[in-house]
């Protein structure tokens, strides 16, 4: 049955290229996972604060490279493209200390939608990492790709997600009820959105 629009994103905007590494203001950079991440994937996910807003933990090493080739394959699959947030060392090869993860995630490219998701290390949070980097990953969904809208969803009670959303112009449009299990039981969530063409400072 054929659709009556064309895709906003037509097949191959993300796999006919590598995934590319993204500068970020002042000294950081997105850069696609490598395997010689998975320690900090696992200690990631050893982390209180992380586990409590997640469905998952990685274990061992061997599962957290398993992670890392599902996340290098979803580029080429365009179902989603995740980065390491690193401060770059050296000549800018962009290895560097990893200190945290961002992502666009259940990416529909035929309407021009992801959603965004990130996290922060323990000894990187209170220096503005998440917001840098979800603002450089939304100029770049927008302006080099041409997504329509990104959307951002957290659980009610983290309160610095919120704070994130915010900084970075995704305007809250409401609640999702009972819409995520954690650990502790089904959470409400809040649902944020930007669209191409919003006030970046909200």
């Amino acid at each position: 049955m054929p659709y009556l629009v064309p895709p906003h994103l037509p097949p191959g905007s993300l796999a006919d290229s590598a995934q590319p590494a993204l500068a970020v203001a002042d000294d950081l950079l997105l850069r696609p996972w490598r395997q010689e991440d998975a320690p900090t994937v696992v200690a990631a996910f050893s982390d209180p604060a992380i586990q409590h807003w997640h469905l998952r933990r990685a274990d061992t090493e061997d599962e957290a490279r398993g992670w890392i080739e599902q996340w290098r394959d979803a580029w080429y699959g365009e179902t989603a493209a995740h980065w390491a947030v690193v401060r770059p060392e050296g000549a800018g090869n962009g290895i560097g200390e990893v200190l945290g993860r961002v992502s666009l995630r259940s990416l529909v490219p035929e309407i021009g939608l992801a959603e965004c998701a990130y996290w922060v290390l323990p000894a990187a949070r209170g220096r503005g990492v998440a917001p840098r980097a979800v603002s450089a990953l939304a100029r770049w969904a927008f302006d080099e790709i041409g997504f329509e809208r990104l959307e951002l969803a957290h659980s009610v009670l983290n309160e610095a997600s919120c704070r994130v959303a915010a900084k970075t112009g995704f305007a809250l449009e409401g609640t999702r009820r009972h819409s995520h299990p954690h650990a502790d039981g089904w959470h409400d969530m809040h649902l944020h959105a930007r669209l191409r063409g919003d006030d970046a400072n909200g």
